[in-house]
Formats: structure tokens, C-alpha cells, sequence
């Protein structure tokens, strides 16, 4: 065997590992924003479908030209299952953000690292350290914090909640799903499949809800940049991050989308952080140092 063709050691895949979620964290903040503007003219599973449908194309295009092999016919089925999964997570993600502030919604999503653990645990048998649940833990109620505490229970509110919630629930099980294909399908090949399978599941509904006159040009850049930042970037390098790290830790990093969304937001939609937002990134990133020190010791 070359010494090119040896594996890499435990610390360089961490390494690699962090610094990809982080620039995934990087393009993932820009979401958000991009949300709101597309969101002025289109619904929110035109806008779901159209990132998917072309972040699957660009992804699959660059597979393509790489002469990467071709998923077998054995794959299709995981991958259409996996396809519906984020198709549920964007379409819920982006839904909730008509009902609520970009901090409160990330706030709920980002409870994923408790479901993404349990999952790691019972179907990959990655458990984690007694710390590294309390470093969990800390984060998620950092994320919590970061919204505020100001929940306002009426209607809309409560079905912003349960949209995050579900988006929550989807996004570990996309984390886990991709973790488990990387030693079995290339990354852009399996990244372009599901994202654009998850763009045909939601055409349909994206054809009921079609905007008339609403296909307008700050809105149709708007779903062109959420198609080639959060998703044709940032969500592949968060797969490739989880080829190389466990999907609670890459999870828990990728939390601090909530510290991009809510710093974006405020520069430039004027939703301003509260002292209290600011605590709950410093608390977050408390949880992820603890989480981190843990998987390196």
C-alpha cells in the first residue's frame, strides 16, 4: 500500500473534520436571510423545492464531470427515503420561519444534537461520555437561551414550534443517514441524489402553492444563492464533515448557525440580539468546547 493510499489518523480527520462544519456553519448563517427575501414574493415550498432541485443539479453536475460512480440500483431506495427526510427538514424549516424570528426558529432546530446522540447511540453505538451529554446539554440550553425565552403563545407561534420541531427531528436523521453512506457512495454523488430527490418530493406541494407574479428577481436570486451557499456548500461539506467526525459532534458545531443567522439578521433585516441572545452563544460555545475536548481526549 502507498503511503499516499493510508488512511488518515484520529487527529487529522477531527481537524478536517472541524474546519469543514465550520465553513459548512459559514454558509449555513446566510440561509436565514435568504429566506426572508425569497419568502416577500414565494411560499415556502416553492422556495424549498427550487434550492433543492437546483443545489441537487449543481452537485450532481460537479459528480458528474469528477466521472464519480454512479449510485447502484440497490441505493435508490435508501436514497429516496433519505431524499424525503430533507425534503421534510428544509420544507419545515423554511415554513417556520414565516411564523416566528430567525432566533426563536433556529433555537428549536438546533435541539438536534439531543436526537442526533440518541440515534448515534442506538443505530451507530457511538455513545458518548458522561461529559460530552453534559457539553449537549449546555448547548442546547445556550440555544435556548439565544431565543430568548419570549415565546408568544398564540397561534402562530405554536405552529412555528412545531414546524422547528420537525425539522429538528429531520435534520439528526439526515445527520445520521449521511454518516452511515461514508464508506458506501461518493460524497457529491450521494449529496446531489438527496437533495434533489428532497426537490421532487416537494414540487408537488410546490405546484399547489405556485405564486403568480411572485417569480421575481430579488426572489428568484434569492432561491438561486440558497441553492449554491447553505446547500450546494454548506450542507456538502457538512456531509463531508461527517464522514470524518461522529454526527453529534459535527451537529453540535453546526448549532452555531444560530450565532450566524442571528448576527446576519440584525446587520440586515434589523433584528436585533438581546443581551440575553449574546449569553446564549457564549453559553453554546461553552457546551461545544466540552463536546470537542471530550472527542479529543
Amino acid at each position: 500500500m502507498s503511503p499516499q493510499s493510508n488512511p488518515p489518523t484520529g487527529d487529522v480527520v477531527s481537524r478536517s473534520g472541524l474546519l469543514l462544519v465550520g465553513v459548512a456553519v459559514f454558509f449555513f448563517s446566510t440561509s436565514p436571510v435568504l429566506v426572508r427575501w425569497a419568502a416577500e414574493s414565494l411560499t415556502a415550498y416553492e422556495i424549498a423545492a427550487g434550492r433543492l432541485l437546483l443545489a441537487g443539479c449543481m452537485v450532481l453536475g460537479v459528480a458528474l464531470l469528477r466521472h464519480e460512480a454512479r449510485p447502484s440500483p440497490y441505493a435508490w431506495p435508501m436514497l429516496i427515503v433519505v431524499g424525503l427526510v430533507a425534503a421534510l427538514h428544509f420544507g419545515a424549516y423554511i415554513a417556520s420561519l414565516e411564523f416566528t424570528t430567525i432566533a426563536h426558529s433556529l433555537a428549536i432546530v438546533y435541539t438536534a444534537p439531543i436526537f442526533s446522540a440518541l440515534l448515534s447511540w442506538w443505530i451507530l453505538g457511538e455513545a458518548l461520555r458522561p461529559h460530552q451529554w453534559l457539553g449537549v446539554v449546555i448547548a442546547v440550553i445556550g440555544v435556548a437561551i439565544m431565543a430568548g425565552f419570549e415565546p408568544q403563545l398564540d397561534t402562530r407561534m405554536l405552529i412555528g414550534d412545531a414546524l422547528a420541531l420537525v425539522s429538528a427531528i429531520t435534520f439528526a436523521i439526515y445527520s445520521i443517514a449521511g454518516r452511515r453512506q461514508r464508506q458506501r457512495m461518493s460524497l457529491l454523488m450521494y449529496a446531489g441524489a438527496v437533495y434533489l430527490l428532497g426537490g421532487f418530493w416537494l414540487t408537488p406541494l410546490a405546484a399547489l402553492n405556485f405564486s403568480n407574479g411572485g417569480y421575481t428577481l430579488p426572489a428568484v436570486l434569492s432561491v438561486v444563492a440558497l441553492a449554491a451557499l447553505p446547500l450546494g456548500l454548506g450542507h456538502t461539506l457538512y456531509n463531508a464533515a461527517l464522514r470524518r467526525m461522529r454526527a453529534t459532534t459535527v451537529n453540535l458545531v453546526a448549532t452555531q448557525e444560530v450565532t450566524g443567522g442571528v448576527l446576519l439578521g440584525a446587520l440586515l433585516l434589523g433584528e436585533i440580539p438581546s443581551p440575553l441572545t449574546l449569553a446564549g452563544i457564549a453559553v453554546t460555545l461553552c457546551g461545544i468546547i466540552l463536546v470537542l475536548y471530550e472527542r479529543q481526549s
